[in-house]
């Protein structure tokens, strides 16, 4: 599987953000002259970064592995006793692993689902903490060599990506052209397939089921070279990998009933990119938050630094009282 890209120019702004929104990675990211870890006080929440040792595992979404990659990254400059592995397998990969014990933390692009409930129950498995780190805006992309598909209709997403759908672009709309349509979309073990299917395919019609005649991939820079390359391919993955792509893709707005709307930062905080806005979280247990300082030390370090990160590395941050709430659930597990 091909290495994800990372957003251009995303390590040499990060400590500039960081240094400017948060009080915590100014002290840890501070100059200490080359000569080993940086001196790190216990920060406000009662951690003290440099005295953590251990090994912490994260898989699951692709969607959420930019943030989280940005955060390792960040987090070992502080705790630099503690050896943070991010993969991606899909979220629902990452629930499997999650619920078998493999992984400390599970990323996933939607909520978990009851049946992933239960597989962690039958290992004992029943103290699961949701955190919500961001939001994404879902995206639908087509080559910049694409002149029609500037908007599209939540039917027209349906019918082009719907089993026994739209064969040609023309099947859409007569004056598109005749054309076969070339699909792009991920995995089925993705969050972003789960979200898409629910919001266009069973969203709008009940009895819809998701085409497989296309081009799936659990790695989203596959779908972005596979489009870039066809001005006859349509394909979705989340706001960050649209991003980075920069020019060589572009963006279909999506009416969701209220007229053509990008998908942006504001449009998706403000509820506007309906209905392919959507949360992205991370999970793990209330258990392991309170044996294991080091994966209680990184989960705090996420939550203390998503503002930055997140909107560096491609996505769209949560307003102020919903941060809060995830940081609620969280304090019960600080020294006190």
């Amino acid at each position: 599987m091909a290495a994800l890209r990372r957003p251009r120019g995303r390590q040499r702004l990060i400590l500039l953000v960081l240094a400017a929104l948060s009080p915590l990675a100014g002290i840890a990211c501070g100059d200490n002259g080359g000569d080993g870890p940086a001196e790190v006080p216990t920060n406000a929440s009662g951690i003290d970064y440099t005295r953590l040792r251990g090994k912490v595992r994260v898989d699951g979404s692709s969607t959420v592995y930019p943030i989280s990659e940005a955060v390792a990254e960040e987090f070992s400059k502080v705790a630099r006793g503690v050896k943070v592995n991010v993969a991606f397998s899909g979220t629902g990969g990452g629930f499997e692993k999650f619920c078998r014990g493999d992984i400390q933390v599970s990323a996933a692009s939607r909520p978990i689902k009851a049946s992933e409930k239960q597989a962690c129950e039958e290992n004992s498995i029943t103290d699961i903490v949701e955190l919500q780190v961001a939001i994404d805006a879902l995206t639908v992309v087509v080559s910049p060599q694409n002149t029609w598909a500037t908007c599209m209709t939540t039917d027209e997403l349906n019918f082009a990506f719907r089993s026994g759908g739209a064969k040609k672009w023309s099947d859409i709309r007569p004056e598109w052209p005749d054309a076969s349509i070339k699909v792009y979309y991920p995995g089925p073990d993705s969050g972003t397939f789960d979200y898409f299917r629910e919001a266009i395919l069973t969203g709008v019609d009940r009895e819809s089921t998701h085409r497989t005649d296309g081009t799936p991939s659990e790695d989203d820079n596959v779908l972005a070279l596979g489009i870039e390359n066809d001005r006859h391919a349509i394909g979705y993955f989340g706001f960050a990998y649209f991003e980075e792509a920069g020019k060589h893709l572009k963006a279909v707005e999506v009416d969701g009933g209220h007229g053509c709307v990008e998908p942006a930062f504001d449009n998706a905080l403000r509820g506007a990119y309906v209905p392919l806005s959507r949360p992205l979280f991370i999970y793990t247990r209330e258990s392991l938050l309170r044996e294991r300082p080091e994966l209680l030390g990184f989960t705090q370090f996420y939550l203390d630094n998503i503002e930055a990160l997140v909107k560096e590395v491609g996505y769209i941050n949560m307003p102020g009282e919903l941060l809060q709430q995830q940081h609620d659930r969280l304090k019960p597990f600080l020294p006190q």
